[in-house]
């Protein structure tokens, strides 16, 4: 079967994908060459053996969070619909709080809160943003998911994480929600924001929720998402660099083995995410 293409944005962009497929299998038949040029022996084994991806290592020298847009008048609304879904309390603990772009305006609406953060560079970002306000009922945390709880003494009303989700495993999930448990006050909440949805960001990626959306220009994004998964795995790198998508059912599930209940409610500001709003049962 022989298909002709006379699409011109296609037929430029298909040329592009092979190219990319084509570089791909020079690097690949140079690499063979200098391991063998050495007097090694080149397989599959030695080409897949990189160091592990390490998520702390990616975000080491960032200084910014993952927000669609930077403008203050974009985090003050964001931050607006997140203090209405947390709705209240006296004391948080923001988990993956990064640069602080949002804790910013969370700070004034606790008597007690404190950020923590793996990052270190993230958490610098913070604490100046937090130093120019002339914050006093903060503190700032480095921390990861497992070393976070050691390094707290008192409860919260609400623990919550912002884009954190499609970092962790579901082995990181279920351990973040009962150690979590252990430190939150009797009516306390506990709040997963922007988690992406599997079903919704198959979507976006082929820009369903554009207003110029049109079916055959998914073909090339399609080849050219193919070529960047299969990239990703020969450098030892996650498929997707935003990180993992969990639907909400298997939120849910993991929760309820925990002894929670769980609120869905839809991300306001990213098409394709979600927040999970947990309370005990």
């Amino acid at each position: 079967m022989i298909f002709v293409i006379t699409n011109r944005f296609f037929h430029v962009n298909f040329i592009e994908m092979q190219s990319s497929l084509i570089f791909s299998m020079y690097q690949y038949i140079n690499e063979i060459k200098k391991t063998e040029k050495r007097g090694g022996t080149f397989n599959m084994e030695t080409a897949f053996n990189k160091p592990k991806f390490s998520w702390q290592e990616y975000f080491s020298d960032k200084k910014k969070g993952g927000h669609r847009y930077s403008t203050e008048e974009f985090l003050f609304k964001e931050a607006r619909e997140k203090l209405f879904h947390l709705r209240g309390g006296r004391s948080l603990l923001d988990f993956g709080c990064g640069a602080g772009e949002l804790l910013i305006y969370y700070v004034p609406n606790y008597e007690r809160i404190v950020g923590a953060d793996f990052s270190s560079s993230m958490l610098f970002e913070a604490e100046k943003k937090m130093w120019q306000q002339n914050y006093k009922n903060i503190d700032l945390i480095l921390a990861d998911d497992e070393t976070i709880w050691e390094k707290l003494s008192l409860p919260f009303d609400r623990i919550t994480a912002t884009a954190v989700v499609q970092y962790l495993t579901p082995q990181q999930i279920d351990a973040f929600i009962r150690h979590a448990s252990e430190y939150l006050n009797e009516d306390g909440k506990i709040v997963f924001f922007d988690i992406i949805d599997p079903r919704l960001y198959s979507l976006w990626k082929m820009g369903w929720f554009s207003q110029n959306f049109k079916l055959w220009k998914t073909l090339p994004k399609t080849g050219f998402g193919l070529l960047r998964q299969t990239s990703a795995i020969l450098k030892n790198r996650p498929r997707d660099i935003i990180g993992d998508a969990y639907s909400p059912y298997f939120i849910e599930q993991i929760a309820i083995d925990n002894g929670f209940k769980m609120e869905y409610v839809k991300s306001m500001y990213y098409e394709y995410r979600y927040h999970a709003i947990l309370s005990r049962n």
